[in-house]
């Protein structure tokens, strides 16, 4: 059970990723960047009073209840899982009844400081040359044109930044005399993958730098010059870059499944967090140790280290962190599935997206918490309370 012990020494307990941002940022300001500061703010105004709500009151138990207001930041793991249900009811349109492949594409940890002071550009990088390699390999060994659905995850289970890019795969594609189908256990090299991705992110990094699209501050500054920057992608490129593809999905509903749990995940969830001491400034959560046999252990930190962790994933502004390429491009992506299943034959209606247990409930909430009735009615919208103080400055 998780649980929190205060400054007067007592347990609170259902903590969130929110109390220990908040008691990080207590009595301790940091100078961070504005747009860090919105996050934040955000995460601990979300389901709050200082959010505003709907009050209630039960007509069979004749008790009131209120229902606070969720601030739907796309970093807040209260507001995610309920975003991913919607997003996955759009989704299930597309989906083919064909197998799908999941690839996993790594960058090099050498490259994690440069990543961090270009975060956008990086990023944007990174997607681009992962869904062209996968587009070059379907045309040149299917002769297609094949589906991705790209998701950027930019840390790792202890929160350090770990940036790589999951990739789900349909298994064939579209070709000018019909649908190709790919093998249902295998779909292309993962050494070759790695060698073209490889080529085409250093391609891409080398125009940036000479196109003056790189930043670089602090310890980076000498990598303006050009023999430091070359030395620096030698060493990323010493060693094969990591690409991983597991074990195809188990049919239309496993691959829902599956984005429903990746798409808008977080870089740690409430479930996550243990203990909060806020006297001793620590926090400790759950993690699992993939280098140790995927074993669960947990990890002790600083309050002040969980924070600086915590805003290492904050993504640049309006940027879109799952993109769709090929067959699932946004451009005319309905006539083409709709092609496809035609050429495919079989199941030609889209699946149903599946329900996600312990989705958190949305804003809205008619059922009474203390009888379980539906017999509510509303009997005040709260607005926002903009006075109310907040333990970080976005100013």
């Amino acid at each position: 059970m998780a649980f929190c012990r205060d400054s007067a020494g007592g347990e609170r307990q259902g903590l969130r990723v929110a109390d220990v941002l908040r008691a990080a940022l207590l009595g301790n300001p940091r100078p961070l960047p504005v747009p860090h500061w919105k996050v934040l703010n955000a995460l601990m105004r979300c389901r709050t009073q200082a959010l505003g709500g709907h009050l209630y009151h039960c007509e069979d138990c004749g008790r009131d209840h209120f229902v606070p207001h969720s601030c739907r930041n796309r970093h807040c793991p209260s507001c995610q899982r309920a975003a991913a249900v919607q997003w996955l009811q759009k989704q299930c349109a597309s989906v083919l009844a064909v197998p799908y492949f999941h690839i996993v594409f790594t960058l090099p940890h050498s490259l994690n400081p440069l990543i961090a002071q270009n975060q956008r550009a990086l990023y944007n990088l990174l997607f681009a040359a992962a869904s062209a390699t996968l587009l070059k390999f379907g045309q040149e060994r299917l002769k297609a044109q094949i589906g991705v659905t790209a998701v950027l995850h930019t840390w790792s289970q202890t929160l350090m930044d770990h940036y790589h890019l999951h990739c789900v795969v349909t298994g064939g594609g579209l070709a000018p005399e019909g649908w190709k189908s790919a093998s249902e256990t295998y779909l292309f090299p993962v050494r070759a993958l790695s060698v073209v991705f490889a080529a085409k992110f250093r391609d891409g990094l080398k125009t940036l730098y000479e196109q003056g699209g790189l930043e670089f501050h602090g310890q980076l500054e000498p990598l303006r010059e050009p023999g430091r920057f070359r030395g620096l992608l030698a060493e990323a490129l010493a060693k094969r870059w990591n690409v991983y593809i597991k074990r195809p999905f188990a049919g239309p509903e496993a691959v829902l499944a599956y984005l429903s749990r990746y798409t808008h995940r977080v870089a740690i969830g409430n479930g996550r967090i243990l203990d909060l001491d806020e006297r001793a400034r620590r926090v400790r959560f759950a993690y699992k140790d993939y280098a140790d046999g995927s074993r669960s252990k947990t990890m002790p930190l600083d309050l002040d280290e969980f924070l600086r962790r915590f805003c290492l994933h904050i993504l640049p502004g309006r940027f879109v962190k799952i993109r769709h390429y090929g067959l699932l491009g946004n451009h005319k992506r309905a006539e083409r599935i709709e092609r496809a299943r035609e050429l495919i034959g079989g199941q030609l209606e889209a699946p149903s997206a599946p329900g996600l247990e312990g989705v958190d409930a949305p804003d809205f909430q008619p059922r009474c918490p203390h009888c379980g009735s539906l017999n509510v009615s509303l009997v005040e919208i709260s607005a926002p309370v903009r006075g109310m103080p907040i333990l970080c400055d976005s100013s």
